[in-house]
């Protein structure tokens, strides 16, 4: 647990509004990505299937968010995944990917909608090439949560995500999760990989477009006056 300050309502009055200037190790992920190759091991009846997927990821970044004194920068996501064989949706998830600053906390919210929900947590700083983060089954802080039918068919008890930032420009995910899966005695590591190519640059979050708006317009020239005819 984190020390708790005396003072648990008053909000920083020096915020920053520019978001892509303050996501810290997360700054490389925003904007819009997509991948082919993407590679999926689940498990089935018969042993763990293996399937080729197609992954759009698209991540905006939002105005700066208060707990009291806590000061979290992050990025709503989405992504959707379609198989090379079909095009209808393998997978698709929602949530936020925020940053602390202060003591460089990171946290993934993610929601499927299949009835699960989870928030993994890591530590980072700028300039990180690889960051990771976790979520475990019974943690109130940063756990994860299902439906009935998941918890007793494939009771997931523990989530990690492991992101690396390539030269390139690219980023890389192997995602690992484990999974009590009915009738089978041993845990099922569900693994998830891929690489991701941007195709669509970051948009600022609408504090720092309100800004930027308001500066471009003060630096404009007035407009002349209209000139009367005295004829």
């Amino acid at each position: 647990m984190i020390p708790i300050p005396h003072d648990i309502f008053t909000e920083p009055s020096d915020v920053d509004p520019n978001t892509l200037a303050n996501l810290g190790p997360l700054r490389a992920l925003a904007g819009s990505w997509r991948a082919t190759k993407g590679s999926d091991v689940a498990p089935k009846p018969d042993g763990p299937e293996r399937r080729e997927f197609i992954e759009t990821i698209t991540f905006e970044p939002i105005d700066p968010q208060a707990n009291g004194p806590q000061l979290f920068y992050g990025m709503r996501y989405h992504i959707h995944i379609t198989t090379v064989e079909e095009d209808i949706t393998f997978h698709e998830q929602v949530g936020y990917w925020l940053w602390e600053p202060a003591t460089g906390l990171m946290l993934q919210t993610l929601a499927i909608p299949r009835g699960q929900t989870a928030m993994a947590s890591g530590q980072g700083k700028p300039g990180d090439e690889s960051i990771t983060l976790t979520a475990k089954r019974g943690q109130t802080n940063y756990g994860i949560c299902s439906t009935d039918f998941l918890e007793e068919a494939f009771r997931t008890d523990e989530y990690r995500i492991q992101i690396t930032f390539n030269p390139d420009g690219s980023w890389s995910y192997d995602i690992q999760t484990t999974l009590s899966v009915h009738g089978q005695d041993t845990p099922f590591i569900h693994h998830d990989r891929n690489t991701l190519q941007r195709v669509g640059d970051a948009v600022p979050n609408p504090w720092a477009r309100i800004i930027a708006a308001k500066t471009e317009e003060a630096g404009k020239p007035a407009a002349a006056a209209p000139v009367t005819s005295t004829t």
